[in-house]
């Protein structure tokens, strides 16, 4: 069926070939240039990838060692956050500060002693490894917002709502497993009592699922 004579073949390369580029119907468009950024846009572009591959990191170091339900589950969610975040990274043409990095390894400095003392403190107990993941997912939707008000860009405004989304549905998680851990309420860690409560009390979301 998909069969083709080489003298039929050869006749077809020689048409294709011969044929002037200005005689395509077809013209293959050139790419447009990505809009332009403010310099906070950018550095929030830079830093949310790292951040979320710094709850990827803690997440899967911590899942070894405890072995605990929410661990796997996130640190997969945060793996596709970081991948949500290289797309919006290429389409800005932004080099990618995670490229390179092995698990625990960041450019921003600002974020490799955090991922110090958050692995310190979760490796001390299973209950405070799941301490540790109420504070990633508090100090996220915290700078998720902030970076949300500081972008006039739609793609990128919707991307940090989707990781807004996912990022309350974490905290519900672990938020319920210290409960059953302790037989106590959350106590909030990063953000105000009540910011959390309100976010809690609501139920789980779909996160841009219909």
């Amino acid at each position: 069926m998909f069969r083709l004579s080489v003298s039929a073949m050869t006749l077809a390369l020689v048409v294709l070939v011969s044929t002037p580029l200005h005689a395509s119907n077809n013209p293959i468009p050139e790419r447009s240039a990505p809009a332009t950024l403010s310099p906070q846009e950018t550095t929030d572009l830079l830093f949310m990838r790292e951040e979320e591959k710094m709850a990827r990191d803690v997440y899967l170091t911590l899942n070894e060692a405890w072995g605990l339900a929410p661990f796997a589950n996130i640190a997969a969610s945060e793996q596709r956050h970081m991948d949500a975040m290289l797309k919006l990274l290429r389409t800005y043409r932004l080099a990618d500060p995670a490229a390179g990095n092995l698990v625990g390894e960041f450019t921003n400095p600002n974020l490799q002693t955090p991922y110090l003392m958050l692995m310190n403190k979760g490796r001390l107990s299973a209950l405070d490894a799941l301490q540790v993941g109420g504070i990633i997912e508090e100090t996220d939707i915290r700078d998720l917002v902030t970076a949300s008000q500081r972008t006039t860009h739609g793609d990128i405004d919707a991307t940090y709502d989707k990781l807004l989304c996912a990022s309350r549905n974490h905290l519900r998680a672990f938020a319920r497993s210290l409960e059953a851990m302790t037989g106590q309420p959350y106590a909030a860690q990063v953000a105000t009592q009540a910011e959390v409560d309100v976010i809690l009390e609501a139920p789980m979301e779909r996160c841009g699922r219909r």
